[in-house]
Parts: C-alpha cells; structure tokens; sequence
C-alpha cells in the first residue's frame, strides 16, 4: 500500500471501503477544527502540494489489481479535498476504472458555494458534508474557518447543491461540549436542515485525540440533542461512547412514542432498550406497528403510517 490509498476498510455503512488521499504528506486546510486529530496548521485556500492525477490514478490500479472486491472510494485528505484543483478531472479517470465501485467524498462544506466545486461533486454517488455550526461567531470559533468563509455562503451552496445532486447528500455535525451544544444553535441548525432535507444526518463528537483541549459528549448527551430536532430528520447517532445507563424496560406504549419523537437504529435498540423491550419491538415490527427505513446503509426504524 502506498501513502495515497489506504484501507481497506470495512464499513457497515458501505460496505468495503478504500481511501484515497488527495493530500498525503501534509496538512492542507481552510479550516483548523477545535476537534480535528491532525496537528494544528495554518489555515489556507488553496493546495500548495498538489499530487498529479496520473500518480492517484497509478496508485489506485495497483491496489485494485490486489483488492478485487472493494464496494466504495472514499475521497478524503489530511484537509480538505475539495480544495484539491483537478478534482473534477480526477472524478473523470476515476469513473472510467472504477466498473460497479461506488465514490464517496468527506468534505468541510466550506466550499459547496461554489459552481466549479458543484460540478465536481455531482459525479459522486454519495456526497458527505459538514455542518458543525449555523452562526458565524460558532463557525470562527470550533472550525477556525479560513477568512473568506461564511456561513451563509455555505448554507446558501449546500441549499443550491441540494437541488440538483440526485443521489444521497448526508450532513455530519460533529458537537464539541459548550460550544455548539447551545439550544439556539441547535436550533438554528435544525431550521436549515428542515429547509435541505438531507438524506441523512450524522451526529456524533470527539473520539480521537484532538489538536487542542475539548470535550466530548456522552452518548445520553447526544441522543438528547437528537430528540431537540425535528423528527422527520433521519438522525444517526455516530458515537457510541461513554454509555453510562443500563438498558431500559419499555412498555408498548413507550416504544411507539419513543420512535414517533425519533427513528431509531438498530444500535439505538441495543443501547436503549432491554431485553423484553427487545421481545416487544420485534412484535411491533412483525404486526406493521413499525417499519424499516434504510438511508443510505442504515437502518431506521419508524411508525408505519
């Protein structure tokens, strides 16, 4: 393997999962996240190391000629990938040897304003994006966005990419405990997101070693945030860390009302309920009390209506 593919892994999610690297010697980003496990690094604009095209492209034939059974790209960088200049190019080799694998970008969202980036992420199957914040004040302080970023811009980008991108848009917010865990914020959020109406919402926090001193949230903590957003929005709950109640009994009742205020996965299950609240789920699930809802790999169970 060499340092610009890596993997790969296995992803409940996706499946077989193989990373490509668009920056592998160092960091390049328009953000320094509060929470981020690279080093902290001056925020920049562009890509001053650029790797060609041709070197991703060879790297990738090498390690697929080895790893035969991959179901998923996954674009990414030690920063941000859509800062990479040929982006839009190497999408276009990419598609042209990749057969039935799925491509998957992780992005900030820092630059989804912009057509040319558009562009380039619509010949993605899934696209992924950040949101961690809706205020500016918020944005400055736990992405460290670079200057010339707004939060209106992005919000505006991601409003415009919505419309015409077809296939799975997820939102990813990562929470930082006292930063962007304020009600008006996650209110604020919660607002947008009723207006883009992603394919999925991934909420999680810390789980690597951050660049500098924060905290994490407990899963109890976000699983109440969670309940603060709409429940039409398909919430996932990334981190499972720092379990500290024991399952639950759940009447009928409860279970209904439970799943009502929001989808839940099947971790949720595991986490929240105990073992004849199991037993009572599954009765509801096999009488069409509740049914499944799969977005974009994972399952959500809801009422059926």
């Amino acid at each position: 393997m060499n340092n610009i593919i890596f993997g790969p892994v296995n992803s409940r999610r996706f499946g077989k999962s193989l990373g490509i690297d668009l920056s592998p010697n160092r960091k390049q980003c328009n953000f320094d996240c509060l929470y981020c496990e690279l080093e902290p690094a001056k925020v920049i604009d562009r890509y001053s190391d650029i790797i060609s095209i041709d070197k991703i492209i060879k790297s990738l034939k090498e390690v697929l000629k080895i790893e035969k059974d991959i179901d998923v790209l996954t674009i990414t960088a030690n920063g941000e990938p859509t800062l990479y200049p040929y982006l839009s190019e190497l999408m276009d080799r990419i598609d042209n040897i990749k057969g039935d694998i799925k491509t998957l970008i992780l992005s900030n969202g820092s630059t989804i304003n912009s057509l040319r980036i558009q562009e380039a992420l619509k010949k993605f199957d899934i696209v992924k994006l950040s949101l961690d914040c809706i205020t500016e004040s918020c944005l400055k302080k736990l992405d460290r966005a670079e200057k010339n970023i707004s939060i209106e811009d992005i919000k505006r980008g991601m409003l415009e990419f919505k419309n015409s991108f077809k296939n799975p848009l997820i939102i990813e917010i990562l929470f930082v405990k006292g930063i962007n865990t304020k009600d008006s914020e996650i209110e604020g959020l919660n607002r947008f997101l009723e207006e883009l109406n992603p394919t999925r919402v991934d909420i999680g926090t810390i789980d690597r070693p951050p660049a500098y001193r924060v905290e994490p949230l407990t899963y109890e903590e976000l699983r109440d945030i969670s309940l603060k957003f709409n429940h039409s929005l398909p919430i996932y709950i990334a981190s499972r860390k720092k379990i500290t109640v024991e399952p639950s009994n759940y009447t009928k009742e409860e279970i209904i009302n439970t799943i009502k205020k929001r989808p839940l996965t099947e971790d949720d299950i595991e986490l929240l309920f105990n073992k004849k609240s199991i037993d009572r789920f599954r009765n509801l699930l096999k009488e069409g009390e509740i049914k499944i809802k799969n977005s974009s790999g994972y399952n959500f169970f809801v009422i059926n209506r």
